[in-house]
């Protein structure tokens, strides 16, 4: 790992707890200052901040809630939330794609393996909680490939559509590169398939 990647990584830990309670304090706040904690995107996906423990059953129970795509890091989540075991005693899957927080980038891979796992769930009606610690930068960047993939949008049209409903996301330029990258592999593979349905 390159000497910026561990400063960006040892920051990202420094400011950890700080900006977690930035977030919480915005969850409590009244009035314009105020974020929900989570949104709902579409049928199956829903958007949003850390998966604390104290919101299993509402995510469970209430949103139908049966898998959880983990965009954080294992320290993120190692004290305050559900883990892996614990989310599958209560019937969920969890899909952890680690990526750095503030700066990281999902790899296209991630981006892959995360839509292919929301698709799953939204094939059986169920949904899926995808998150990272603010549910704004990570976290949006996978659910906006979600949107690529399912509406054929392009990543400016996907990153819209999320603003209007998850106002305070940030999608950074690196970020939007990626979701580049996954736009042009998943229209290659949709270009593909329906040549080959052609030949049929």
């Amino acid at each position: 790992m390159a000497a910026s990647a561990w400063l960006e990584a040892g920051l990202a830990r420094v400011l950890f707890y700080p900006t977690l309670l930035y977030t919480v304090f915005r969850e409590k706040v009244p009035g314009r200052a105020h974020r929900d904690w989570y949104h709902r995107i579409d049928p199956t996906v829903l958007l949003g901040a850390l998966r604390l423990r104290s919101m299993t059953s509402r995510l469970v129970l209430d949103e139908n809630v049966r898998g959880v795509i983990t965009m954080n890091e294992e320290y993120e989540t190692r004290f305050l939330c559900n883990s892996s075991k614990e989310w599958k005693n209560v019937g969920v899957e969890q899909l952890r794609l680690s990526t750095v927080d503030m700066t990281g980038i999902p790899t296209l891979a991630n981006l892959q393996k995360g839509v292919q796992f929301v698709l799953k769930y939204r094939s059986l009606g169920q949904c899926v909680y995808v998150h990272c610690k603010a549910g704004r930068s990570r976290s949006a960047t996978m659910v906006a490939a979600y949107l690529i993939q399912v509406h054929n949008w392009s990543p400016e049209e996907a990153v819209s559509a999320i603003t209007k409903i998850r106002s305070h996301i940030h999608v950074r330029p690196g970020q939007l590169e990626v979701l580049k990258e996954f736009h042009k592999s998943s229209s290659g593979a949709a270009n593909n398939n329906t040549a080959d349905t052609a030949k049929l």
